[in-house]
């Protein structure tokens, strides 16, 4: 579908909408149901926590929210956009446009700098002042100081601050976070997260926390429980 004959969603305080989503992938085993039957309606502003075990599906809804999966059967749309009707070309577009991500493997670009892999998204959205950008928001996240220093150089609570920085750099609409405390000690689990929120704050996104902790899942205003693939609770 091209860009311009996009349906925006016609409520324009609903960030996220899935209506009856399934997810089936290939395995060696066979074909597994990941996702199945997924119906959920996000608010714009909201910030909301996804909890589950090992294997509900946590990470896979955020994937499908983002495009990075395609959803089997069903609908998902996202920042006014039918995401499930884009091709590749478009889903990228989208993505560069709407929606920030924050991995548990921080994801940076190992050659280079702290700056440049902040300034990256700028430069693909058509920034001119790309690095202006990516340094201010370097500062925001407390790495004025870091930001010729290459990811190998910074501690593991610092790489995530940058991926954080890279995340919001392009004030997406839509902030996708998983488990972004996963690899790092308590101490520095809990000053990400206070930076995780303080963004979201600023800059007015919708936040989606996936994490395996129910105390950080609970400074959410509204928590999902999965299981199975399943919302088998949904806590506001």
């Amino acid at each position: 579908m091209p860009m311009d004959q996009q349906r925006p969603d016609a409520d324009l305080n609903t960030a996220v909408r899935l209506n009856s989503v399934h997810l089936k992938l290939a395995s060696q085993a066979g074909e597994v149901n990941i996702l199945r039957g997924i119906d959920l309606s996000i608010g714009s502003g909201e910030t909301v926590g996804v909890v589950g075990p090992s294997g509900s599906g946590k990470t896979s809804l955020l994937m499908v929210i983002a495009g990075l999966e395609q959803a089997t059967s069903g609908s998902v749309h996202a920042a006014g956009t039918e995401v499930s009707a884009l091709d590749e070309d478009e889903l990228a577009l989208f993505r560069r446009d709407n929606v920030g991500i924050v991995f548990q493997n921080f994801h940076l670009i190992p050659t280079m700098t702290a700056l440049e892999n902040v300034a990256i998204p700028l430069e693909f959205a058509g920034k001119p002042d790309a690095f202006d950008r990516a340094e201010a928001h370097l500062n925001s996240v407390g790495l004025d100081h870091r930001l010729t220093h290459y990811p190998g150089q910074l501690s593991g609570g610092e790489q995530q601050r940058v991926a954080l920085a890279r995340a919001c750099a392009t004030e997406p609409s839509i902030l996708l976070a998983d488990e972004p405390t996963g690899n790092l000690d308590q101490d520095t689990g809990r000053k990400i997260m206070d930076l995780l929120f303080e963004l979201h704050d600023r800059l007015g996104t919708t936040l989606i926390l996936v994490t395996h902790e129910v105390a950080l899942a609970d400074q959410c205003t509204r928590v999902l429980h999965l299981a199975d693939g399943l919302i088998v609770q949904d806590q506001k």
